[in-house]
This record gives structure tokens, sequence and C-alpha cells, in this order.
């Protein structure tokens, strides 16, 4: 893979792909974005896992705080629905799609108690699993959490600037919020999919930029040298 910028700002992710955790591994700062507003079909609430049957989203149900549409909610606004049984849906999905992989009995304990345990809002929820991820990836990435909405001058794109002391610039930081994403994602030099063991893999060939759950159940503590 290319060298990435040093500095990244990325959207929240449930589960994000390996894209994603590319970027904190490599990146010196990792801005975490909590005052976008939410999008429907995106990485926000959903994460994609290899299964019997191809790929297949796996979504956490959403919802606005009253009275206000969920595309006019900052992030850090949006709570967790509890409608359906989604916690124990998506628990049988990832044993039914990792059960004979390699490693899931390995990570199993570490990751159940985020289809047990109730949470309200999130991006609380997938900031504990980024955390989580993490440790079991051993990076240690700096992450912080965007205090406003982060913007970038239109001529320059995905390119994003803060003042510093004395409004001296900072380094650069390059947006990712909308390069990562499902479906229609953007042009990234910095990464490009190199195959490793799938369980599925005979039957549907190589399926790039699954979620990190895919490669860790896979390729197990070697998964950081993957990333």
């Amino acid at each position: 893979m290319n060298s990435i910028p040093l500095n990244s700002i990325l959207s929240s992710t449930y589960f994000g792909p390996v894209q994603w955790y590319q970027k904190l591994a490599h990146s010196d700062t990792v801005y975490l974005e909590q005052h976008d507003h939410f999008i429907k079909q995106t990485y926000r609430n959903r994460c994609i896992i290899a299964t019997t049957q191809g790929p297949q989203a796996l979504t956490v149900p959403v919802e606005s705080p009253q009275g206000l549409r969920i595309d006019k909610t900052e992030l850090k606004d949006v709570r967790i629905s509890d409608h359906g049984s989604w916690r124990h849906l998506h628990w049988q999905a990832l044993q039914s799609a990792y059960g004979e992989s390699p490693f899931f009995e390995f990570y199993a304990d570490d990751l159940h108690p985020f289809f047990e345990k109730h949470w309200d809002f999130l991006f609380d929820f997938n900031l504990a699993i980024t955390q989580k991820m993490c440790e079991l990836l051993d990076i240690e990435p700096h992450i912080v959490l965007t205090e406003e909405y982060m913007t970038c001058p239109e001529s320059e794109q995905r390119f994003c600037r803060r003042g510093g002391p004395s409004g001296r610039p900072q380094p650069e930081i390059i947006d990712y919020r909308d390069v990562i994403r499902p479906k229609h994602p953007l042009p990234d030099a910095a990464f490009t999919p190199r195959p490793y063991y799938q369980v599925y893999q005979q039957k549907f060939g190589f399926l790039p930029n699954l979620s990190i759950l895919d490669l860790l159940f896979n390729e197990g503590n070697e998964a950081v040298l993957y990333l």
C-alpha cells in the first residue's frame, strides 16, 4: 500500500471496513467526526460480512430525538433503536458466517458483550467498538473527537486545515468521511485491497474491504500486518 497522510478525518463506523481501520493504523492523528448529519446506508450503522450466501449487511436500527428528522440529526445525537432483536440477530449471523473461521472462538468472548449490553447513542457504541477493535488488532491510534463539524474549503475538496496557536496553520488533514462508503466509494490511492484467507473464498472469490471482523476472524493476530 502507498503511504497515507499523517492526519485523517473519518466518520464513525459500526465494525467498519478494513480500509477504515487502515487509516487508524497509519495516521498520526485521526479526527473522528461526531457532528455530521446521519446518512442512511453508510458504515455509520452497518457493516458488511461474508456469509454462505455472499456479502451481507448487518444494520443497527436507529432513531432521532423526538420531532427531528434522522437526516437532520447530528450523529452524536442519533439513538439506537431497540426495535426488533437486532443484537441477537447480528450475533447469530456472525456465528453462522464465521463459526468455522480460524479465530472466531478466540475473539468471541471479547465481542459478544457488544451484542448484549444496551447502548443509548450510536456514536458512543461505535466508539467503544473502535476502542476494542484497536486493542484486539494491537494498534494504538491517536483519536480526537471533533468539537464541531470540520469543514473543508471547496477549492481543496478532501483537504481540511485547522488553525493552530496564533493562527499558525496545522498539517493538512485528509478527509475520508465521504470516501469510505458501501456504495460508490471515492478513489483512495492509499488503499489497495490485497487478498487474504477467507472462509468462502472458493465459492465467491476474494471479497475486498469487508468489515474488520472478517479480517480479524480469518487472520487473527496477523491482521495488523495486513493493515
